[in-house]
């Protein structure tokens, strides 16, 4: 299935997390949303997203991989739109803080991975 998702995740306390090219950055113990899409198969990178035993390569690898970091919720948005992932991260830079280029290296967005407090 091909689509767009979003990941609800917990971050039980504050931590310092050093995300790949981003460097070291303090994210506050809250809830964040990470808008993500898959082409191929969102099945398979939702699965990898829970997995803790994996290759650290996208962003939000490096923030799940903390001990404090728990998903706590899907939401699965079956689409060809490519454009319905940058759609909805605009959306929610309006209403939660964005955290900067995170998730965003291949879009024009802010960010992809917003906290909400």
């Amino acid at each position: 299935m091909k689509g767009v998702y979003i990941l609800i995740i917990r971050l039980k306390k504050d931590r310092v997390i050093k995300v790949g090219n981003l460097g070291r950055i303090f994210f506050k113990e809250g809830i964040y949303f990470y808008v993500g899409r898959s082409l191929r198969g969102m099945e398979a990178r939702i699965r990898r997203h829970l997995s803790k035993r994996k290759k650290l390569f996208w962003h939000i690898d490096y923030f799940l991989n903390s001990r404090d970091a728990k998903i706590i919720g899907i939401i699965k948005i079956k689409t060809q739109d490519k454009s319905l992932e940058c759609q909805i991260s605009r959306y929610f830079s309006k209403y939660f803080h964005p955290i900067s280029y995170f998730g965003s290296s291949d879009c024009h967005c802010v960010s992809h991975f917003f906290f909400a407090g």
